[in-house]
């Protein structure tokens, strides 16, 4: 009979964990990693071209039409005009206004979404229920946009406004663009959270149950907070979307850029903006077009910030609840 070296065996095995395997590479495995670094270095490389893109212009801008402070602080946005006024406040506002009556219903929404989808249906209702969430995260928005300014606006704002709250909004309005927003954005963020909310171990779950907590409190207090992390970048990922949303903007709330708090009223976005005059007439090189890539600028730049944000806070939350 062999005879076997324990010894060796034992070698063997307490090295195990950190075993170091030599020898030829299966073929093909560095073409695969040539390839993933490559698709991973797309994004890179697309931030890098849209960055170089838009600063020779917008330098040029400033440079030869307005000061950075008058352009951040002006309150009245005429760039075509015979006296031009170059201030982006009016074309900001509108922008967060919009963004923030987009989440502010978006978010409950789709949060509750996902929170029924991952803790509460059944396995064959989630199969049914979600993707038909996610369809609507395929709907071109040029229909959203068609879909405020023909149903929404005359056949629910202007036709249930009540009273008491004043003149109906018109045909043009930041509240029945935000509204539809919230609905393009939903898909994103109940999607995102229920994914997240699925990933929290069952044994969270199982262990706060023994401890005599029910199915409610479970949810509240245990799974929802070890997957805040994914929801807030759910939540980033649908605000990212609202803010860069171009057709919506253009159909449902006006190409007028004025300063105005109340969603009742027209307004032009960032985005509008640029759509409006990248498919007009301005000749390149003009003031008019110089300044698509001003706004583009800033757009870009309110948008990165935010996701560095975002990023610095999902890792707290991560920090925390690990």
């Amino acid at each position: 009979m062999a005879s076997i070296d324990v010894g060796a065996a034992d070698d063997v095995v307490g090295a195990t964990p950190g075993l170091q395997l030599t020898g030829r590479p299966r073929r093909g495995e560095a073409a695969i990693k040539v390839v993933l670094g490559l698709c991973a270095a797309v994004s890179v490389v697309t931030t890098v071209g849209i960055v170089a893109a838009l600063v020779p212009p917008t330098v040029t801008f400033f440079r030869e039409n307005v000061s950075l402070t008058a352009f951040l602080t002006g309150t009245r946005w005429a760039p075509l005009f015979a006296n031009p006024d170059f201030g982006v406040v009016p074309l900001v506002n509108a922008t967060l206004m919009i963004t923030s009556i987009a989440i502010a219903l978006a978010l409950p929404i789709g949060l509750l979404a996902a929170i029924f989808l991952s803790e509460y249906a059944p396995a064959g209702t989630r199969k049914v229920m979600k993707p038909m969430i996610e369809v609507l995260a395929g709907i071109p928005t040029v229909v959203y946009g068609f879909f405020a300014l023909e149903f929404v606006t005359p056949d629910l704002l202007q036709r249930f406004w009540p009273a008491a709250l004043g003149e109906a909004p018109g045909t043009f309005s930041a509240l029945s663009a935000g509204l539809v927003m919230a609905f393009m954005i939903v898909p994103t963020i109940a999607s995102l959270s229920e994914d997240a909310l699925r990933a929290v171990p069952d044994a969270l779950r199982q262990g706060s149950s023994g401890l005599g907590a029910t199915k409610l409190q479970t949810t509240v207090r245990v799974v929802v907070p070890a997957a805040v992390s994914g929801i807030v970048a759910a939540v980033v990922l649908g605000t990212s979307r609202a803010i860069g949303e171009t057709m919506i903007v253009l159909i449902a709330a006006g190409g007028t850029p004025v300063l105005s708090f109340d969603p009742r009223s027209g307004m032009q976005t960032m985005t509008g903006f640029i759509a409006q005059a990248g498919i007009g007439d301005l000749p390149t090189g003009s003031v008019g077009y110089s300044t698509i890539f001003a706004v583009g600028s800033l757009l870009f730049l309110m948008t990165f910030v935010m996701n560095l944000l975002s990023i610095r806070l999902v890792r707290r939350f991560q920090e925390v609840y690990e």
